[in-house]
């Protein structure tokens, strides 16, 4: 079985503004179901069923509340899509209402052509309590009936109703097992009715006393005079007293009446047909011979019931809908669509008969003409005429508006698979530059270079780099930097520093660019200590155990800009950066060297550091030195950004990572080297947390056009092969990200970088200043 979706859009807008739009996002997931519904489109009750079952897990709550509820704001969500006037005129009273919500249906099931909506029969009971009857094709939804009801008593005739089910059972129909529910309602008036009843209760009762008295005085007058007394007393409305007058003798001859009701039938309790219009006769040939049985050449379609008399009696006051028989029809109408007819079926007491007067069900022109009639075998008095014509415009409307909601649907996936692409490409262009320049540059602004008095810089190679590169296949050399850089990104992560470049064996790292911190000195040396524990992981392809390298940190001024236009980069500037490089290049083997300003920046912060003494610098002469051993307040596990639950486990890995590396990445058997080195990192990063603030940080030089231009700085990269890494690693929004916006805009004195006072050119490993 099925049902369009606008049952379950009810059911997500019910959520949604009941528990707001995560909680039926989380609905949504747990059945398995998706967004969105098309109104027109048929869909399985299975996922009906999976969001109610999962409502009432995620609330907490029986199904009946949760049936119960829905019932109430289903009423409402029609009202809303333009059902209220249609509701509204469908009974003057309760009674009325029930009894013709199956007519309702019937005319619904034009447009919802494969609806398969519940049957309801209700019975009035001599204490004004009433009996409804339930039926339906689904088991474990009647509880949404009491709240549909409910909600229209209340909101159309103002009372309150109690509903209990006095009896519950199953029936075997013709189409199979059907839930027969029986309610029994007690309707219990608003106050405000019951203020109104007594105020025209006495002059009622006044107005039937004369009425009583002017019978029995005008007993010699005849039937009309009455009745024109009585729209006198009335003043021109007739009183509750109004009685039918009913002829002796019908005053119609049987031929009027089988052409002006072509399709009606008479049929006794035995079924056989007593009489029957002409349009009928014609197609179903066979209804010209008297006595014959209808159940040979008709089965009901609605409600479902079994074909006989008692059947068809207690669902006297619902719409039947009968289908022509394909083998008992003519051979020229064997190759057509069945005929179906809808009406109403009326017992005849005095003959023992059953009248059903019908009208062809035709939704469409198309469905006339494939039956190949006319709207000439319809009687013209007979509104279906109209209903096709109009039902035509409504179809066409309706195709129109699925059409509309389909390209809605197909324009909110591809609105949804762009936004995923654009992420992924905002991840890649934000993992190149920093996100406040990226942004400048996707809204076609220059981004000016700015000042940074104060940051911490890094640089890291691989001690005998070249001689590995003499002695190994260039894919062995691509594999071992990949998997030390992919340790390395990751570190970055965990102290939340910015990685500049990566130029061959070469890592540059920046501490307070392009977000100025205080304790950037201390992020990037908990850094440096995690780049010599992760090397220890990397295996080197000619000796097969763990890799050395050599780290340099320096402190001090830095001019920060974007350079170029095809590949842009953001590159730093100055002789922060040469002195940084010259206490890499002027290392030892997994040590971490510091220059004096570097070891200054770090003295009192918990460091264990060793003075290594005077030596010659490159370019800068002599420099009193020092080494960085440890930090003596932080663990190994929160300086490498492992879990809790990775902190005794820390240890094992490492040495498992070195036993493993005794084989070079490409021969590992079983396990294809791209693989192995992508997975190495996939444990879960936990940053380091530091004693940074807002209000500590020291925003950056404001860009303005007064400043020079980025791209007009003589920067001149090596000419090195750049590998990058083979892994794009996703990376999550930092801390810095979130406060970019808020710190970049902030006002701050410009100054200048000073300019060295020997005009030579000093060469670094990653730029050419004078």
């Amino acid at each position: 079985m099925a049902q369009y979706g606008f049952i379950n859009t009810c059911l997500k807008s019910l959520v949604i503004d009941k528990f707001g739009e995560e909680t039926w996002e989380k609905l949504r997931d747990e059945a398995g179901v998706q967004d969105t519904f098309m109104t027109y489109e048929v869909y399985k009750d299975d996922i009906t069923m999976r969001l109610v079952t999962e409502a009432c897990k995620l609330l907490d709550v029986e199904p009946d509340v949760v049936l119960r509820q829905f019932g109430e704001y289903f009423f409402e969500f029609c009202k809303r899509s333009g059902y209220d006037h249609m509701l509204r005129t469908l009974g003057g009273t309760l009674f009325e209402f029930i009894e013709n919500l199956d007519a309702l249906h019937g005319y619904l099931s034009l447009s919802y052509k494969e609806m398969n909506a519940p049957s309801f029969r209700v019975e009035k009971n001599s204490d004004d309590t009433m009996l409804l009857h339930y039926y339906s094709d689904r088991r474990g939804l009647c509880h949404i009936v009491p709240g549909i009801i409910g909600a229209v008593a209340k909101d159309f005739f103002n009372s309150k109703l109690n509903m209990e089910i006095v009896n519950q059972i199953e029936e075997v129909e013709r189409t199979g097992k059907k839930e027969h529910i029986v309610f029994l309602i007690t309707q219990k008036p608003a106050p405000s009715d019951k203020v109104c009843l007594k105020s025209i209760s006495s002059p009622t009762q006044r107005n039937l006393a004369r009425v009583s008295s002017l019978q029995k005085r005008h007993q010699g007058r005849n039937h009309w005079e009455t009745v024109r007394g009585l729209v006198r007393l009335g003043k021109g409305k007739l009183l509750r007293g109004f009685e039918p007058v009913y002829p002796d003798n019908i005053c119609i001859d049987l031929k009027t009446f089988c052409n002006a009701f072509p399709f009606h039938i008479v049929f006794d309790q035995k079924l056989r047909v007593r009489q029957a219009g002409v349009t009928i006769q014609k197609i179903v040939p066979g209804l010209q011979t008297m006595n014959i049985h209808l159940d040979e050449y008709f089965t009901i379609q609605h409600p479902e019931v079994t074909f006989t008399i008692s059947s068809i009696r207690k669902f006297i006051n619902s719409h039947f809908v009968l289908r022509t028989r394909r083998d008992m029809m003519p051979e020229f109408w064997k190759d057509r669509p069945m005929l179906e007819l809808r009406g109403q079926m009326l017992w005849m007491d005095s003959l023992q008969c059953m009248l059903y007067q019908a009208s062809p069900l035709l939704r469409s022109l198309l469905e006339l003409e494939e039956r190949h009639m006319h709207l000439s075998d319809i009687a013209p008095h007979d509104a279906t005429r109209d209903l096709i014509l109009l039902n035509q415009q409504r179809l066409a409307e309706i195709e129109l508006s699925n059409q509309l909601e389909r390209k809605k649907e197909q324009l909110r996936h591809l609105s949804q698979h762009l936004e995923e692409e654009k992420q992924k490409t905002e991840n890649l262009l934000y993992a190149m530059l920093p996100k406040h320049v990226a942004n400048q540059l996707k809204e076609g602004k220059r981004v000016e270079a700015g000042e940074f008095k104060e940051c911490t810089i890094l640089f890291s190679d691989v001690v005998t780099f070249t001689n590995i590169c003499s002695e190994c296949e260039p894919i062995q050399i691509v594999f071992m930097l990949n998997s030390m850089y992919l340790k390395f990104d990751r570190l970055t992560t965990v102290h939340n520093v910015y990685k500049v470049e990566t130029i061959g064996d070469a890592y540059m790292v920046v501490g307070g660019v392009p977000i100025p911190v205080c304790s950037h000195a201390e992020r990037v040396a908990n850094f440096a200590l995690g780049m010599i524990i992760a090397a220890k992981e990397v295996t080197n392809p000619v000796t097969g155990g763990p890799i050395q390298i050599r780290v340099g940190l320096h402190c001090g001024p830095v001019l920060a800009g974007v350079v170029g236009e095809k590949m842009p980069r953001y590159c730093l500037f100055g002789d922060t950066v040469n002195t940084a490089s010259r206490m890499e290049s002027h290392g030892l083997p997994d040590k971490i060297h510091l220059s004096p300003t570097a070891y200054e920046a770090l003295r009192d912060k918990g460091f264990e550091m060793e003075e290594r003494g005077e030596i010659e610098v490159k370019g800068k002469g002599k420099m009193h030195t020092y080494f960085l051993r440890r930090n003596l307040r932080a663990t190994e596990s929160q300086i490498m950004g492992r879990s809790v639950r990775e902190a005794d486990s820390g240890r094992e890995s490492v040495q498992s990572s070195r036993d493993a590396g005794a084989e070079p990445a490409r021969y590992r058997p079983g396990v294809p080297a791209i693989q192995r080195i992508q997975s190495e990192d996939s444990r879960p990063t936990v940053p380091m947390r530091y004693g940074d603030s807002l209000t500590d940080n020291r925003p950056p030089a404001q860009f303005t056009e007064s400043q020079p231009s980025a791209n007009n700085l003589t920067g001149k990269p090596r000419d090195s092969a750049s590998y990058g890494s083979l892994h794009s690693e996703k990376r999550s929004e930092d801390d810095e990200y979130k406060l970019m916006g808020e710190i970049a805009s902030r006002e701050v004195t410009e100054s200048q970088l000073p300019v060295p006072s020997r005009h030579k050119r000093i060469r670094s490993g990653f730029c050419s200043l004078l």
